[in-house]
């Protein structure tokens, strides 16, 4: 197994699968509930965790998942009592993204690093970086598991989840504090700039060939998968960059399955 991960692409393949899988059902909860401007903000703020991990010379993941957690929670407690939600999004993205460059201008050699963390550096994904990432997904499968009822009860309609006993602001809370931590374990496969692409678009894509929830996100992750390794393969040809071919790759499987879904839907009412 050790010698199979010391080659850069099979690295590659495994770190973007899974992402893919952590991002394919979780992007949905983001397509359902309309949050995607939210995991723009939180990824955007993430460069200001890198920003500052590498000033006192720390971890970048930690110091990403602290500042990624923090925005998350100061969201969901500050939408409504100061500002509306768009406005405090907005604040929080564009603010945490542009005091994260600025930090990172005045670090040796941080200038050179800009491109990696706006759009990604999968092909220098290390072992590492890969039990991260897979580590994420496996929680993040788990907590779905367990959980997946009551987030969408929470989802579908509030106050009935609350007439079930349910808590609908924990299950918003556990899902921003989800995309938190993908976006944590995706910077570096996607960067900063790209995370929310491959959160809305395999959601999207799988939406009009699904007829369940439970389809949907499956579909998701399986639609995030392919453009995961499609990326990588148009990369490869192309000598193009590896996140931004991911979300080209992920493009066009929106395209062809709405592209599909309209032709079938022709097809049927003509007949």
């Amino acid at each position: 197994m050790t010698g199979l991960l010391d080659d850069f692409l099979v690295r590659a393949a495994l770190a973007g699968i899974g992402v893919a899988l952590m991002a394919g059902p979780l992007g949905c909860f983001v397509v359902w509930r309309r949050m995607a401007y939210f995991g723009d903000t939180v990824a955007h703020a993430a460069l200001l965790g890198v920003a500052l991990a590498l000033a006192i010379e720390a971890g970048v993941i930690p110091a990403v998942l602290a500042v990624s957690v923090l925005v998350a929670l100061a969201v969901a407690h500050g939408t409504g009592r100061l500002y509306a939600s768009d406005t405090l999004l907005g604040v929080l993205a564009h603010g945490g993204l542009a005091l994260g460059l600025v930090v990172l201008s005045f670090l040796p050699g941080g200038r050179g690093d800009l491109s990696a963390w706006l759009f990604g550096d999968i092909l220098a994904v290390a072992p590492g970086d890969l039990a991260v990432i897979w580590g994420a997904a496996a929680l993040g499968a788990i907590g779905l598991w367990f959980g997946w009822r009551q987030l969408l009860n929470s989802t579908l309609d509030e106050e009935l989840a609350r007439a079930e006993g349910g808590a609908p602001a924990r299950d918003r809370l556990i899902l921003t504090l989800a995309l938190a931590v993908l976006v944590a374990a995706a910077l570096k496969v996607v960067g900063a700039l790209l995370i929310t692409a491959m959160l809305i678009l395999p959601a999207a894509a799988a939406r009009p060939l699904a007829r369940s929830p439970e389809a949907m996100a499956l579909g998701a992750a399986v639609i995030g998968v392919l453009a995961a390794l499609g990326g990588l393969r148009l990369a490869w040809i192309a000598d193009s960059p590896a996140g931004p071919s991911m979300v080209v790759a992920a493009l066009m499987l929106f395209l062809l399955a709405n592209g599909a879904t309209r032709l079938a839907a022709r097809h049927s009412g003509r007949s």
